[in-house]
């Protein structure tokens, strides 16, 4: 799989386009393919931003299954030449700008990648027909939720940042190429995924690495926002039995049903990086420092999603202990803590300083 492609056309059960796949659930996901389907060849399409990194996937470069190419997914010629070359049978779209705080500082590149990026793949789909086109979504679609209740796969739309506006329009030009064209979309909207190879711009890798260092553990107001966390494998796992089994022209709503305030997140992440260092966690939480948040109206009090669809339809459960999942987490970044620093870049210092302040 290495040759090049114009001179190696393959016919196999399962030729796949990942998009993104240098980046967090990208990379766990076709780790995660891999393992279970070994049979399958993957081709990774990722522009590789300050959040995609090839380290993610080092282990398998050589592997004849697997072949990157670095590229933009709005780069039409080169996704047309792709698809016309590879011949996928199947499209799981991961590429997006996906935080927050960097959409509200710069919303351009999430317009670009998210909502432009989406079409062009659309596009490709259309002209080099595939079995399936998986759209990775978000919870954020949905804006916010009060004390009770949970979105289901019908709820209305309501983003409220400019990264859950990008992608929830390309949510709905998914939507509008299957009915229009017939195209075989399938949405899958997850809640905050945490796991290994995650950048650090995000909350658990962020005050893991803070604490490690002994750096202030920035908390946006009294941390009482609620995020409903899930740990990636299981999200993949999901997704495979969406790309599987799941039906065309429908959403999937994929939730680890582990509801917490940011604040309690941050706390355990004290006590469980005390117990890994020998230090007191008093210690490491008398870190935390509390600071306006920047996202005013754009930072949603609650996310929770109904995953009644998926777990009737596909059998799909989460498997993995919210504790349990944070401990991992934990110990695979004080594993590779090389990692982490060769993505800590100066442009994630100068973004860190504009948000948190008193780097």
């Amino acid at each position: 799989m290495k040759n090049n492609a114009t001179s190696n056309i393959r016919h196999p059960s399962s030729n796949i386009l990942v998009t993104g796949g240098a980046g967090f659930i990208g990379s766990n996901f076709i780790h995660y393919l891999f393992r279970v389907h070994p049979d399958y060849e993957i081709i990774n399409l990722d522009k590789l931003t300050y959040a995609g990194n090839p380290a993610n996937l080092a282990d398998i470069a050589d592997d004849p299954r697997y072949k990157f190419v670095k590229g933009d997914i709005a780069d039409r010629q080169l996704v047309n030449k792709l698809f016309q070359e590879e011949q996928f049978n199947v499209v799981v779209n991961f590429a997006a700008e996906s935080h927050v705080d960097r959409s509200i500082l710069n919303a351009s590149p999430f317009i670009e990648t998210n909502i432009k990026g989406t079409q062009v793949l659309l596009e490709a789909a259309r002209s080099y027909p595939v079995k399936k086109f998986v759209q990775i979504s978000t919870d954020e679609v949905y804006g916010s939720l009060g004390k009770t209740g949970k979105f289901t796969e019908e709820s209305p739309l309501r983003p409220n940042s400019p990264y859950a506006a990008s992608k929830a329009a390309a949510d709905l030009l998914c939507r509008s190429y299957h009915k229009a064209y017939g195209l075989p979309i399938i949405i899958s909207r997850s809640s905050n995924n945490y796991g290994p190879y995650q950048f650090p711009e995000k909350l658990i890798p962020l005050m893991i690495r803070n604490a490690l260092i002994g750096k202030e553990l920035p908390v946006y107001g009294e941390g009482k926002q609620i995020r409903d966390w899930l740990y990636v494998e299981d999200n993949c796992r999901a997704i495979d039995l969406v790309l599987q089994n799941g039906r065309v022209g429908e959403i999937y709503n994929i939730g680890g049903g582990n509801e917490k305030r940011n604040i309690e997140v941050v706390e355990l992440i004290c006590e469980i990086m005390g117990e890994k260092l020998n230090k007191p966690k008093e210690d490491l939480r008398s870190l935390i420092r509390h600071i306006p948040d920047p996202r005013g109206a754009a930072h949603d009090f609650r996310y929770a999603l109904d995953c009644c669809k998926i777990k009737e339809e596909l059998g799909w459960k989460p498997q993995m202990d919210f504790e349990e999942g944070l401990r991992r987490t934990v110990e695979w970044y004080l594993k590779n803590q090389d990692w982490v620093e060769g993505v800590i870049t100066g442009e994630y210092q100068e973004y860190y300083e504009r948000v948190y302040g008193r780097g």
